[in-house]
């Protein structure tokens, strides 16, 4: 048993290394955490009062500013009236809100089905595509996928991923998935060749993508152009194709959706993170009418035989619904505008810095591949150099190995777009020596 006040805020870090195990975290000699007690809008504080910009939405979740007092207070309605309720044959309305309001935003898409992050929306759409084809007494299970691509951490997710190091442990016990090359520039006609080739064989179920913009893999973007074609090739050999929208959604490209650049529209979506700006988990995976028909039948073991004990959750469809009300305002569609076209400019600025292998954005992406020794990877050690230079300097990144990335939540202002703007200038005139 651990000797532990839950009453005293002190030591917090150090206790934390005696009981907590983080994630994405390298355990031997890892530093104490930052002890975070507060947030502001587009700031975290420390114990000291220190505050620092969140550059990066505390990982891609955060869209209107930390402790925002709107969301808050509707989730403190919602649990004064109803915390929870089984979702098979029960229902309440702030889910019912939330499907139909998402459904909206999301055409071709017919039906909402809940889960609880943003992997677990990823495994409901790869289901979901195989068992389509199971229900009409098809064969089909394989899947074709982008290579360098990361779509969660369970074990359907890892599958369709690229086999890197967060999944090369259990490689031997994931599925064959047909990878196919990103379609970056220079790269399109390869991709569309490789795809034209996988839909041959007659066992492919579906294809999964994170369009425009690969997050984890490093912020890797391609053209919306090359995507249609691809999406009109999977149609052409009734292939279902997954839009894995969890990082690019609720207007992080520019748009609500990755796919409203595209004309080809995905037959399941799948969101997750900004869902509730910020403040609680949930899962979304969305699919087209046919799809959802194929699992209506007088026989039960056609049955989509999945679920989460917090599925539907009212606390997180209310944080959802509430974001959502701000996410639809004219301000904020201005301060997403604001925010593109910033980074827009940000990037001729520094497209040809000589620290810079390359420099790219999409709407309120930003990402800056760093000149390095090593290859470019998530394993390359170049980045607590980065993360410490902002840190100490106010601002909170995660570098991806040498990519750095700012992608800050809606709330933010032009003077703290100035800062970052600054302080990335400041470390690339320094590289490599911070």
């Amino acid at each position: 048993m651990l000797n532990v006040d839950l009453h005293s805020m002190s030591n917090i870090p150090e206790r934390d290394k005696k009981a907590v195990w983080h994630p994405f975290t390298h355990q031997k000699n890892a530093t104490l955490p930052l002890h975070i007690v507060k947030g502001e809008g587009v700031y975290l504080f420390d114990t000291e009062s220190n505050k620092y910009v969140d550059a990066f939405s505390s990982w891609w979740v955060n869209l209107h500013g930390h402790a925002n007092k709107y969301i808050a207070d509707k989730i403190y309605e919602q649990a004064k009236t109803l915390e929870h309720v089984a979702f098979s044959n029960f229902t309440h309305e702030q889910a019912v809100v939330l499907a139909e309001r998402l459904l909206r935003h999301l055409t071709d898409q017919a039906k909402v089905f809940y889960s609880d992050n943003g992997s677990t929306s990823v495994e409901v759409a790869i289901k979901m595509a195989i068992q389509y084809h199971h229900n009409q007494g098809k064969k089909k299970n394989k899947i074709i996928a982008l290579k360098n691509g990361y779509h969660g951490d369970t074990f359907g997710s890892m599958s369709v991923a690229e086999r890197n190091v967060f999944n090369k442990a259990f490689e031997p016990l994931l599925f064959d998935v047909i990878h196919i090359p990103v379609p970056i520039k220079g790269m399109e006609d390869a991709s569309l060749a490789a795809l034209k080739k996988a839909l041959e064989d007659d066992t492919v179920a579906a294809f999964i993508f994170e369009p425009l913009v690969q997050g984890a893999g490093g912020m890797v973007m391609y053209e919306p152009s090359i995507l249609n074609e691809l999406l009109k090739e999977c149609k052409k050999k009734n292939c279902i194709t997954i839009a894995d929208e969890v990082m690019t959604g609720f207007g992080r490209t520019g748009k609500f959706l990755a796919c409203d650049y595209i004309s080809e529209k995905p037959d399941i979506i799948c969101l997750s993170k900004g869902i509730t700006g910020g403040f609680m988990p949930l899962g979304v995976t969305s699919c087209a009418q046919f799809i959802y028909d194929a699992f209506i039948s007088d026989d039960k073991t056609k049955t989509f035989y999945h679920g989460h004990s917090y599925t539907a959750n009212p606390l997180a469809c209310a944080a959802a619904n509430a974001s959502l009300d701000l996410l639809e305002k004219p301000e904020t569609q201005k301060q997403i505008e604001m925010l593109s076209a910033f980074f827009g400019k940000l990037e001729t600025k520094l497209d040809n810095h000589k620290a810079l292998i390359d420099c790219r954005h999409r709407g309120t992406i930003l990402a800056l591949e760093l000149k390095t020794d090593e290859t470019t990877s998530y394993l390359n050690p170049v980045t607590e150099r980065i993360t410490n230079f902002y840190l100490k300097r106010g601002i909170i990144v995660r570098p991806l190995g040498n990519i750095l990335y700012f992608i800050p939540p809606y709330c933010i202002t032009i003077k703290e777009l100035q800062s970052i703007e600054s302080v990335t200038i400041e470390m690339l005139d320094l590289w490599p020596n911070v």
